[in-house]
């Protein structure tokens, strides 16, 4: 929704494509347009707060100062 203000410019869309419930939080991972897919940790509240379901579309709002970026050593 293009109405929603946040401050995070980063944002990116598609549907939930599966998740993988911990002990405390639940892996979420994204399938996006264009073929990629994109994993977020998020709380069981968050996941019942969003009502987040495989198959469900979904958008990740990243704020650039929160990415984390790795490369093999």
């Amino acid at each position: 929704d293009a109405s929603i203000k946040t401050s995070a410019r980063n944002r990116l869309c598609g549907s939930v494509s599966r998740m993988v419930h911990g002990a405390v939080n639940t892996e979420v991972v994204l399938q996006l347009t264009g073929g990629n897919t994109l994993t977020a940790v998020v709380t069981h509240d968050s996941v019942q707060e969003l009502n987040l379901q495989e198959g469900k579309p979904c958008c990740a709002l990243i704020k650039a100062s929160h990415v984390l970026l790795g490369v093999d050593g």
